[in-house]
C-alpha cells in the first residue's frame, strides 16, 4: 500500500512538472525541469511497479485518466 501512495505522489509531481515545462519560455529552465521529471520517472521505473489487471478500481481510474486526455 505504501508503494502505491509513494508512486501516486511521484506521478502528481511529474504532472506538475509537465505543466511547468509547457508554460516555461526559457529553454534552459525547460531543460532543468525536464531533468527533474526524468529523475522522478527513473525512480518509478527503478521500483519496478507492476499494476495487476485484477485491481478493478485502479484500472477504472487509469482508463478514466487516459480518456480525459483525449
Amino acid at each position: 500500500m505504501w508503494l502505491r501512495i509513494t508512486v501516486g505522489g511521484l506521478v502528481i509531481r511529474i504532472k506538475n512538472l509537465s505543466k511547468q515545462i509547457e508554460n516555461e519560455k526559457d529553454p534552459q529552465k525547460q531543460n532543468n525541469l525536464i531533468s527533474q521529471q526524468n529523475t522522478l520517472l527513473s525512480y518509478i521505473s527503478g521500483l519496478g511497479i507492476g499494476v495487476g489487471s485484477s485491481d478493478i478500481v485502479l484500472m477504472r481510474r487509469f482508463k478514466g485518466s487516459i480518456l480525459n486526455k483525449r
